[in-house]
């Protein structure tokens, strides 16, 4: 078992198991998890039974808006925008595209990129946070009881911590630990993976189309590369049957009319496209997230970029509850934010793939909701709130504002003209996910006002707090989470309300 661990000093190394978090799965969700956590101050080891390599052979091409936006808050969008490519348009299948322009986010395009880029500096910020990589670390089953978790480890020694969180994909060790069911089928099958060289240059940057029985699908890996996902519908072969470049080739053709004169290929493989999720996110002091947690087929590339939100959603959840900060029924909240969310995304993405390979009646009633969406823009637009995240929102309290578990788009934020009193912070002017960063509640207010410069009951709460108002003369008190997401508002708000809000949702 080989061993890579964080900055010398960080808290990873010697703090009490009863602080400690294992996240197991070292994809894109347990990368931003581990850091997210570590970056709190909450010592993690992160479990990954491969070698140190990131992979290249990923399904995943594509971040979307909520994603980036998530991104933006731990200062790491700007820098995978600097690699990756945006695309302002998004088709889902012939005939129904979405224009991105007019998303309510600073990110309105997809941004195209091959997942290894995106864990290569979520990998580089959990590291420097101090998260303690143990790669070639196989774990075999875990027990827990009412103190913690106790994770069993091929040919090592257990591990013990506070929370366990499963981010190891479909065939996740943990969920089978933990005897969770894993509900679903298998939705399309024998598809055909390959990485391959194109003799002749794509006009688009995402390429996807189905014809009759065949789809196909290229994506740039931006090294000369290009993915290719395709299948037949006549071709149900099991995963293990060879690959070969021509059947590559005849499905690509059969899709989009022609090969690209593909060649050289480096990788190929075959695999199936389930659709199943966990009953529960949550068992006892273990979660599940990503894949772990629930599988679709890749249409709308929402896999990733739903994971991502998972870990976004938890760990500052469980930074809170370890540092004392919240009562542990907090955690409760996980699996009830986020469970109706991977379920939305198993239906729509299934819609997808269904639509884009209909025949016969189906295609027919498929071509009649293209039409009616050409002239139904409210629909549209909630289809694209929805592949590209920003649609979603989490169920509030009755009685509460309307604002309440509604995501944030991303404010510009008036300068807090007198900064803050010693151990609380004011957002300087900025945007509301530059405030966010550092994993902090925003409390945005009206200007002047008790808490318009930092004041008051908002001191005691140091950095895990900032403070700033609107550029605007908007009335409204927001409470935003440290995910983006609304915890607490309210019209006219006076200062005793405002303090209990703070009080409840910070300790």
């Amino acid at each position: 078992m080989n061993s890579t661990t964080g900055t010398p000093g960080s808290p990873s190394g010697s703090a009490p198991d009863t602080a400690r978090v294992i996240v197991v799965g070292s994809g894109p969700t347990g990368l931003l998890l581990a850091g997210d956590l570590a970056a709190a101050g909450i010592p993690v080891t992160l479990l990954e039974k491969r070698p140190h390599k990131i992979s290249n052979l990923s399904r995943a091409f594509v971040l979307h808006a909520r994603a980036l936006e998530q991104l933006d808050a731990r200062g790491l969008a700007d820098q995978l925008e600097a690699v990756g490519r945006p695309l302002g348009r998004l088709n889902l299948f012939d005939g129904l595209t979405l224009d991105l322009g007019t998303l309510p986010s600073r990110f309105r395009h997809v941004l195209v990129l091959p997942q290894y880029e995106v864990e290569k500096v979520l990998e580089r910020r959990a590291a420097e946070a101090g998260v303690d990589f143990r790669n070639e670390c196989e774990v075999t089953g875990l027990t827990q009881d009412a103190a913690g978790v106790t994770v069993h480890v091929e040919g090592a020694e257990s591990l013990r911590a506070a929370y366990v969180v499963g981010t190891d994909g479909m065939r996740s060790v943990v969920r089978e630990a933990v005897g969770l069911p894993f509900p679903g089928r298998s939705a399309i099958r024998s598809v055909v993976l390959a990485d391959v060289l194109l003799a002749e240059k794509p006009e688009a940057l995402l390429t996807a189309a189905a014809v009759g029985d065949a789809f196909a699908f290229l994506a740039p890996f931006g090294d000369g590369y290009h993915r290719v996902i395709c299948w037949h519908r006549g071709r149900d072969v099991p995963d293990h049957e060879p690959v070969g470049l021509d059947e590559v080739r005849e499905i690509t053709r059969l899709a989009l009319g022609k090969d690209y004169g593909m060649h050289d290929a480096r990788w190929m493989s075959r695999f199936h496209s389930d659709e199943r999720q966990v009953p529960s996110y949550r068992v006892g002091r273990v979660f599940l997230a990503g894949d772990a947690a629930h599988v679709h087929t890749p249409a709308g590339g929402q896999g990733m970029n739903t994971g991502l939100q998972d870990a976004a959603n938890l760990s500052w959840k469980l930074a809170a509850v370890l540092h004392g900060h919240a009562d542990p029924a907090l955690l409760d909240t996980y699996h009830s934010e986020r469970h109706p969310v991977g379920r939305s995304v198993l239906r729509s993405s299934g819609a997808i793939v269904r639509l884009a390979m209909a025949k016969g009646p189906v295609l027919a009633a498929r071509n009649v909701l293209i039409r009616a969406l050409g002239h139904a823009g409210p629909v549209r637009r909630r289809i694209m709130a929805q592949v590209t995240g920003v649609g979603y929102r989490y169920p509030a309290p009755r009685g509460a504002h309307r604002l309440t578990g509604t995501r944030v788009p991303d404010l510009a934020l008036a300068r807090v003209s007198d900064g803050a009193p010693d151990g609380a912070t004011a957002a300087d002017g900025g945007r509301l996910y530059e405030a966010l960063r550092g994993g902090r509640f925003v409390l945005v207010t009206p200007a002047p006002g008790p808490y318009g410069t930092g004041t008051g009951t908002a001191a005691r709460y140091g950095d895990r707090l900032a403070v700033a108002h609107w550029r605007s003369d908007r009335r409204t008190t927001v409470l935003v989470r440290p995910d983006g997401y609304v915890a607490w508002a309210a019209e006219d708000a006076q200062a005793p309300g405002i303090e209990q809000a703070l009080a409840t949702h910070l300790g």
